[in-house]
């Protein structure tokens, strides 16, 4: 149960990120380069519970590369795809713009998913478990390296990572309010290892026999990556949009300290009657995340958003305050469309 609350926590707080209107708060923005951010730990959060939760579904097959799971892996990197350029197409489309095929946007947030959890899946079918932490750490030298000698941290078309999504898929499909894409392609490696750190907690939860001895390992992992993604950012600073990997170990450590707290919480305290709008979210992940998406483009065109916010602001004054009452209203919104699935007992899965 605790970490269905970790991905509901996450998702609820992609959701209250992504839909404050007008000016929000510093903390609820993204950084815009070097630094981080409150807002910056939702995404890599749900990569790194993607990995702990492929690892707990793979190992009912025993991790074997079977005809069986390789259609599953398949089938849900392409759907997760596909849906994600879904959504890049009718944003544009209710907007009238329907035959936008030419300068329809490939990447995006769950594109990035799609990718992590097709490569990590594979990456856990064909490689002894005790090589994830160092298939994981070649990975994130490797992109060093190329954002090293590639200059990685500039913020303009000489960055490789622009230069490489350039070339590949051309300026009209890729992301046009920065300079690069923040879920390009090379982007993905750091990604990949990011997910295999979620993958190889999954794997220290499985194998300690206690609660208490899950709690310590999850605590202590945390502990070394927030230590070690620190001490990194003083030579590759942490940036969100390029994906450094300071800004991997830093997360991910965040977020197995998080699960180690809930875990404690939860399932050592048994403290568990606060959890229910948070476990709404966390049985229903991807579907909330994406109804968010399609509600709030669909608001948003119809003018249904601004009225509803001039309504509030008429209220509050504020301009900020006045923009996280309305993300809260909409995180309440979906918390309503997913508390009937909740209560139905319905799990949309893919």
């Amino acid at each position: 149960m605790s970490l269905d609350i970790l991905r509901g926590l996450t998702v609820a707080g992609m959701i209250l990120v992504n839909n404050g209107y007008g000016e929000s708060f510093m903390p609820l923005q993204h950084s815009k380069w070097n630094g981080m951010t409150p807002c910056d730990l939702v995404f890599p959060f749900f990569l790194f519970i993607m990995g702990v939760s492929t690892y707990l579904s793979l190992s009912k097959y025993q991790f074997r590369m079977t005809g069986e799971v390789l259609r599953k892996i398949a089938r849900r990197t392409l759907l997760l795809f596909l849906i994600g350029l879904f959504i890049n197409w009718f944003d544009l489309a209710i907007e009238g713009d329907v035959n936008c095929f030419g300068h329809l946007r490939v990447w995006a947030v769950l594109q990035r998913i799609a990718l992590c959890y097709g490569i990590s899946s594979l990456l856990a079918l064909v490689i002894n478990h005790r090589y994830v932490l160092p298939v994981s750490a070649t990975l994130l030298v490797a992109y060093a390296f190329i954002l090293w000698f590639g200059n990685g941290y500039a913020q303009d078309p000489s960055n490789v990572l622009a230069r490489v999504d350039t070339w590949l898929f051309g300026t009209e499909h890729l992301y046009h309010k920065s300079a690069v894409d923040p879920e390009g392609l090379l982007g993905t490696i750091p990604s990949v290892a990011h997910t295999m750190l979620g993958f190889y907690l999954g794997m220290l939860l499985k194998k300690a026999k206690t609660v208490d001895a899950k709690v310590m390992n999850v605590l202590l992992m945390g502990a070394v990556l927030v230590l070690a993604g620190y001490l990194l950012s003083f030579l590759l600073p942490l940036n969100k949009r390029i994906w450094s990997p300071s800004y991997v170990l830093m997360t991910c450590g965040l977020a197995s300290l998080l699960q180690g707290v809930l875990m404690y919480v939860i399932d050592i305290r048994g403290k568990k009657r606060w959890c229910v709008f948070f476990h709404v979210f966390g049985v229903n992940p991807l579907f909330l995340y994406v109804s968010s998406e399609v509600l709030a483009i669909v608001l948003n065109n119809f003018g249904v958003s601004e009225w509803v916010f001039n309504g509030i602001h008429g209220v509050i004054l504020h301009p900020q305050w006045a923009s996280l009452a309305y993300a809260i209203y909409f995180v309440l919104l979906n918390f309503l469309l997913g508390y009937i699935l909740y209560k139905r007992k319905i799990y949309v899965k893919l």
